[in-house]
């Protein structure tokens, strides 16, 4: 059969190894997974004709014995009825039952040792998918942390550049208020020469004046 001829690669096979030398486990892992549902499947389907062989072969050989032992009970009874012919006749029909009882022997130990194989190979297979799965939970854990960092990195990224940003703006807005009270100073500046200027006018004004009446009264 197909499968048992796959025995010793199963039974050998050790999928944590396997998983620690490839570099995309979780792809690795649904592949295993797929091929092991595939075996098991082929598995299950065999168990049944294989126990069934198993069943047939137990069968025949336990009538074979029975019969090598009613035939040798035969030739006894004959012997003491003092029939040696009949006797030499049972003798010679357990004689070809002896024979056959090794065919069937061998038959039953290598459908025997099939049926334990297949129950071998589907306990391999279970506790191998049972590993897988463990496996992947794990790795997706793992994985599922990884994303979580990634965001908490990708927002750290994102404070920065809105510190920057915040930095420039402050900058900006502090550049501004000096070229305001820069330009607020100058403003005082010309007030006050503007106030002298005015004051300075008036003053000429009245003296003029004065000069003017002191002139009329002469």
């Amino acid at each position: 059969m197909g499968i048992l001829s796959r025995f010793r690669d199963i039974m050998k096979m050790n999928v944590n190894a396997l998983l620690d030398k490839v570099e995309d486990p979780e792809k690795t892992i649904d592949n295993y997974m797929r091929n092991l549902n595939i075996d098991l499947g082929r598995v299950k389907a065999e168990t049944a004709s294989v126990l069934a062989d198993e069943r047939r072969a137990k069968r025949a050989l336990d009538e074979c014995r029975a019969e090598i032992k009613k035939l040798q009970n035969y030739a006894m009874k004959a012997v003491e009825a003092g029939n040696d012919e009949n006797a030499r006749k049972f003798l010679e029909r357990k004689a070809t039952q002896v024979e056959k009882l090794e065919q069937f022997e061998t038959a039953y130990d290598l459908a025997s040792s099939n049926s334990e194989n297949m129950k071998q190979m589907q306990n391999k297979l279970v506790s191998d998918m049972d590993q897988l799965e463990a496996r992947r939970i794990k790795l997706k854990g793992k994985l599922a942390v990884a994303k979580v960092q990634q965001s908490l990195n990708a927002m750290g990224g994102q404070d920065s550049v809105f510190e920057a940003m915040e930095e420039k703006v402050n900058r900006a807005y502090d550049e501004a208020m000096a070229i305001a009270e820069l330009r607020a100073g100058t403003q005082d500046d010309l007030d006050d020469l503007f106030a002298q200027v005015e004051k300075s006018t008036n003053a000429e004004d009245e003296l003029a004046a004065i000069k003017e009446k002191l002139k009329d009264q002469k």
